[in-house]
């Protein structure tokens, strides 16, 4: 792995979702994520070296960690995600060396590690050299610092150190809104009616909506046909 990768390539082979910005990310009127996304806008501005974001599954943690990175990447830094939940199988050694030279590191789902001795030291080590390099972590969970079954001490402790912000879960009014947000963004009309019709029968986790809205989008493309409840029915199986 080099020491100073291109600020337009990833160091490692993880590809970010497209899709996955800050502009893409719903937040309702005086909504509790304004907070959440100013203070990630933050960190990139000379803010905090480290956060430590968590929430429920759905709650956006992967949209917001990879928005961090494209974010970072057009600022022209060197940044990293790393969905630790794909990662088990590797040596955390091996894979996390030399990523202190990483502008911003990403790492998602901590959980997935937790109780590990062999990734608990090796992250202990890495976020040591992050802190002694100046460089900025940001870590994604479904539980608080506080929560996570962490068994090395020290490592506990380092998670606890940062700014830690819950990520809000989103309500069905807002999953629609976002859904809709996103549609828009890809060039298609999603109707309240149509819009409504596949919260009410999708899995309500955004990432899975918003799966079914690839699909959607693919198929429309392909057809060429507008989003109907019959087309969609069809096309999800709904």
């Amino acid at each position: 792995m080099k020491n100073s990768p291109s600020p337009q390539q990833l160091p490692l082979a993880v590809s970010l979702n497209d899709d996955a910005t800050f502009d893409n990310f719903y937040i309702a009127p005086g909504g509790a994520n304004a907070e959440v996304v100013a203070a990630l806008n933050r960190q990139l501005d000379g803010g905090e070296a480290y956060l430590y974001l968590w929430g429920a599954a759905g709650a956006g943690i992967t949209h917001l960690l990879q928005a961090a990175c494209h974010r970072a990447q057009l600022a022209g830094l060197v940044s990293q995600y790393l969905p630790l939940r794909d990662m088990i199988g590797f040596s955390p050694q091996a894979l996390l060396e030399g990523l202190e030279h990483i502008d911003l590191l990403c790492l998602d789902g901590l959980q997935a590690v937790a109780g590990l001795g062999d990734w608990e030291t090796a992250l202990l080590h890495l976020f040591n050299r992050l802190r002694d390099g100046g460089k900025h972590l940001l870590v994604g969970a479904h539980a608080s610092p506080l929560q996570l079954p962490v068994a090395l001490a020290d490592l506990a402790s380092r998670l606890r150190s940062g700014v830690v912000l819950q990520v809000a879960a989103m309500s069905d009014a807002e999953k629609q809104a976002a859904l809709q947000l996103r549609a828009k963004a890809r060039g298609l009309v999603l109707s309240d009616d149509v819009a409504q019709y596949i919260l009410q029968r999708a899995p309500r986790d955004t990432n899975e909506l918003f799966f079914c809205l690839n699909r959607l989008d693919d198929a429309s493309l392909a057809q060429q046909r507008r989003l109907t409840v019959p087309f969609v029915k069809r096309i999800l199986h709904l």
